[in-house]
């Protein structure tokens, strides 16, 4: 199979005794059919989302647009699944479509995600800091609405542009971290661990929200990135039986600090791409399965936060992100780190991750 257009090793989706066939007829059952009971399997909503492109909001459903939202991304992992095994457009298309079910629950009102009827209104109780409600999944909207991680310059545009989109990002930073309990299970320990971060509207402890310290990336502001993940390691995670800020959910926490720490963070998985961070380690070696070794260095990383220049075995990168595939080949990475912002490095959109509406518009 090679090697898709993103440059990710498609002979990877092969594994034990499966074979490439099996796991696309797998994820086009689970993609179209739900358990006839509610739980993990299947897609609880499949109609709704293939009818109408959201999972509608009504009495006793659960996480209607967190399931839209993820559902979308999924679709994007199918969609492009079966483009480097080679279906054909035919067979891809409702997934390539689906991928775009995100921008059907984005209220223009209020340019956050919010739960929306099968009449096609959206929720006109909307408060951005309620915790579930039918919609939302142990968080909030302003947790929920950056889960696009495929289509984040889609989900900029729907969010008013690249102002508005930085704009929305810092609100969630510098809001009080009050709670909004949901009616269907008061407060529970998520929101107690919110509070207890006291970062603003940031939940870091639990998973929905982890990535969108790494958003202002696309947005041009990567020192903002730099600033929020440093400030999060130092302030969130300890050496200490009780060193975690929230949920170890099958090791995600402890996932987002060692990617943070060596200096990025697969944001949007499946594009082959790490987007950049700020390094808190000095010096990392890594052992790839091929046996070769990259090597991460970042002088006075642990008395600077902000990254001035990246260089990969000698040559440098400008863009906000780093090649997954490149990385794998080892070699020397090199951060050029500095005690003040930078603001002249990775500002323009080029810069800028992948995302799927500005690479289908190449």
């Amino acid at each position: 199979m090679g090697r898709d257009p993103l440059g990710v090793d498609t002979d990877l989706f092969v594994r034990g005794n499966a074979d490439a066939e099996t796991l696309w007829q797998g994820l086009v059952h689970g993609a179209n059919n739900q358990h006839p009971k509610q739980g993990a399997t299947g897609r609880w909503g499949v109609e709704d989302y293939n009818k109408l492109g959201y999972v509608a909001h009504e009495g006793g459903r659960h996480g209607t647009v967190a399931r839209t939202l993820e559902y979308a991304y999924d679709d994007w992992c199918i969609w492009r699944f079966g483009k480097a095994i080679g279906k054909s457009d035919a067979e891809t298309a409702q997934y390539r479509r689906n991928a775009g079910n995100w921008r059907n629950v984005i209220d223009p009102r209020h340019r956050l995600a919010n739960g929306r009827l099968r009449d096609g209104r959206f929720r006109d109780d909307f408060n951005p800091i309620k915790w579930g409600d039918g919609d939302f999944v142990e968080g909030n909207s302003l947790h929920w609405t950056w889960s696009v991680v495929h289509d984040i310059a889609g989900l900029m545009e729907a969010m008013g542009g690249r102002e508005a989109f930085v704009a929305a990002l810092d609100d969630v930073l510098a809001r009080p971290p009050s709670i909004c309990e949901s009616d269907r299970r008061g407060m529970y320990h998520e929101m107690r661990e919110m509070l207890l971060a006291d970062m603003g509207q940031y939940a870091h402890g639990n998973q929905p929200a982890q990535h969108m310290l790494y958003l202002y990336d696309w947005a041009g502001e990567p020192w903002k990135t730099q600033y929020w993940v440093r400030e999060t390691m130092d302030r969130l995670y300890s050496p200490t039986p009780d060193g975690y800020c929230g949920d170890e959910d099958n090791g995600q926490t402890s996932a987002w600090y060692v990617w943070s720490a060596l200096g990025f963070y697969p944001v949007c998985p499946g594009s082959g791409q790490y987007v950049i961070g700020s390094p808190a380690l000095e010096r990392a070696e890594i052992r790839m399965p091929s046996g070769k070794t990259l090597v991460i260095e970042a002088k006075d990383a642990s008395r600077s936060r902000y990254v001035e220049g990246v260089a990969f075995n000698g040559r440098a990168v400008n863009a906000n992100w780093l090649s997954a595939a490149d990385l794998a080949k080892g070699g020397r990475l090199v951060f050029r780190m500095s005690s003040k912002p930078v603001k002249t490095r990775g500002t323009t959109l080029a810069a800028a991750p992948y995302s799927m509406s500005k690479d289908e518009k190449k």
